[in-house]
């Protein structure tokens, strides 16, 4: 028992799981998708945030992007979609964050039941 097996987490299961933890938060949605660079769609408040991740070891970066409904704030509400990622990344892969970057795609306006002229 002297010698332990080593977990490695892929990086597409940390990037996945980030994105599904972002939208835990309330009033945070996707975005749309990116090709090259290029916006490919519509941004979608029902999609899970976009996450890309870097893992190093035990250790892990995320780049996130996503929406946020209007009227809430985007700097608060950035920094709590911040602290929930590194505590959940880390309860659920065991790796640390170190780095959380978010973009904001776009804010969504309450839904309206119709089309004014």
């Amino acid at each position: 028992m002297s010698e332990r097996g080593r977990t490695d987490i892929a990086t597409r299961a940390v990037e996945r799981l980030a994105a599904y933890a972002a939208t835990e938060i309330e009033s945070v949605g996707g975005s749309a998708r990116q090709v090259l660079g290029v916006t490919v769609g519509a941004e979608d408040q029902d999609r899970a945030a976009a996450v890309q991740a870097k893992v190093d070891g035990a250790t892990a970066e995320l780049d996130v992007r996503l929406s946020i409904a209007y009227p809430k704030p985007v700097a608060a509400t950035c920094e709590e979609v911040r602290s929930h990622l590194v505590r959940r990344v880390g309860e659920l892969t065991g790796l640390a964050v170190s780095r959380v970057d978010i973009t904001v795609t776009a804010l969504h306006g309450a839904a309206t039941a119709g089309r004014v002229r």
